[in-house]
């Protein structure tokens, strides 16, 4: 793996906007490469991959302009040139440096991307993150204020085809530690932690194309996340087991088509104790506890099952994020190294899983995982 901790953000958790400095212009600024009609020099510029773009367009504005609009990434998934990256939100307790790092899954390296423009401290793991994969955008929304334990109704863009943060409209209420999840290529956030430490009921709802927040039916009932997942279209929101495991866990169901909130079946909220992924259609978790063994959810039997196979490798260690590509769970954990789990099915069951590691630099040592993303670039 290239290591690229040297690259991170400044130390704290206050940052200026990274953006790529504009090159000074040039006699052949309008020509993307001399001696080459545009549509043939354009051709060669869609073939880039995520670090060589970032490279490009330092290059002349014409490079910038023609790489760094959604044009560019419509035109390489339409090459079939486009490839799905992880990216994954990670910070270091010690240091409290925060980075979002992507995943370069054939080269198994990681590459830093520009920091986000926080000007305050806050807490990693109280974000909402969402992304709208194929169109190559990672939503940070909400999230804490550390230094003075206030929620926050901010939101931040990003963009692979422009490589830069941006503000998107802020949320119509101010929360952290929410549920947040894209669904047919809009953004819900539901629940969380209010400015009075008060958990909320309410959801809303993000459009990109109008960039707006927009609310949607109450949960019906007041919970900060603990996990939550998209599935057969729908947002599924648990708060989990907690200390010292009096009340059984609450989990809630919203269908975007309706607009309508309904309780989560007994055996599924009770047995939803880890982080969740879904793959194939079907929902997976990797338990807090024990041995990380994986697991899946029955829907006719309303149970979990452990899936055979190995345990989560040693070298993970908790806390994890975890994700699926192409058929793949990739599981982030502890200095950023990755689990890539093969899932094995026979006539449509889920048989096994084997696990593959993809060790990170020493240069990310004390770094755990907040969230991960899928992105198209």
């Amino acid at each position: 793996m290239k290591a690229t901790a040297e690259d991170d953000p400044p130390r704290g958790l206050e940052f200026e906007s990274l953006e790529e400095t504009e090159p000074e212009e040039t006699e052949n600024e309008e020509v993307l490469i001399p001696g080459l009609v545009d549509d043939l020099a354009l051709s060669c510029l869609i073939r880039l991959s995520l670090p060589e773009q970032a490279v490009a367009r330092s290059v002349c504005r014409s490079w910038r302009r023609a790489i760094s609009n959604r044009g560019y990434l419509n035109a390489r998934r339409a090459l079939s040139l486009a490839e799905p990256w992880l990216f994954v939100f990670a910070f270091h307790k010690v240091s409290g440096k925060i980075q979002w790092q992507a995943l370069d899954r054939r080269r198994r390296s990681y590459h830093v991307i520009p920091a986000m423009p926080c000007k305050k401290p806050v807490c990693p793991p109280g974000f909402g993150c969402a992304a709208i994969g194929s169109a190559g955008v990672l939503l940070v929304c909400g999230g804490l204020r550390s230094d003075i334990e206030c929620p926050m109704d901010t939101c931040l863009k990003y963009e692979t085809f422009s490589n830069r943060w941006t503000p998107a409209a802020r949320m119509g209420t101010a929360r952290s530690f929410f549920a947040s999840a894209a669904i047919e290529g809009r953004v819900y956030a539901a629940g969380g932690s209010s400015a009075d430490s008060c958990d909320l009921s309410s959801a809303e709802a993000y459009d990109p194309v109008d960039d707006t927040w927009r609310p949607i039916a109450c949960m019906g009932a007041n919970m900060a996340r603990y996990d939550a997942a998209v599935l057969d279209g729908k947002l599924h929101v648990t708060e989990g087991w907690s200390w010292p495991f009096h009340f059984s866990p609450r989990g809630q169901i919203y269908d975007p088509v309706t607009n309508r909130w309904e309780n989560m079946s007994l055996g599924m909220r009770e047995g939803w104790t880890g982080l969740s992924v879904v793959l194939g259609n079907f929902l997976f978790i990797i338990p807090e506890h024990g041995n990380s063994r994986l697991k899946f959810y029955d829907g006719k039997s309303d149970s979990w099952k452990y899936v055979s196979g190995s345990p989560m490798p040693t070298q993970l260690q908790r806390p994890f994020s975890v994700n699926s590509i192409d058929g793949m769970l990739y599981v982030v954990g502890r200095s950023l190294h990755v689990a890539v789990g093969t899932v094995k099915r026979l006539a449509g069951e889920v048989v096994s899983v084997e696990w593959d590691v993809i060790m990170a630099p020493e240069g990310f040592a004390g770094f755990v995982p907040s969230n991960s993303q899928v992105l198209y670039a």
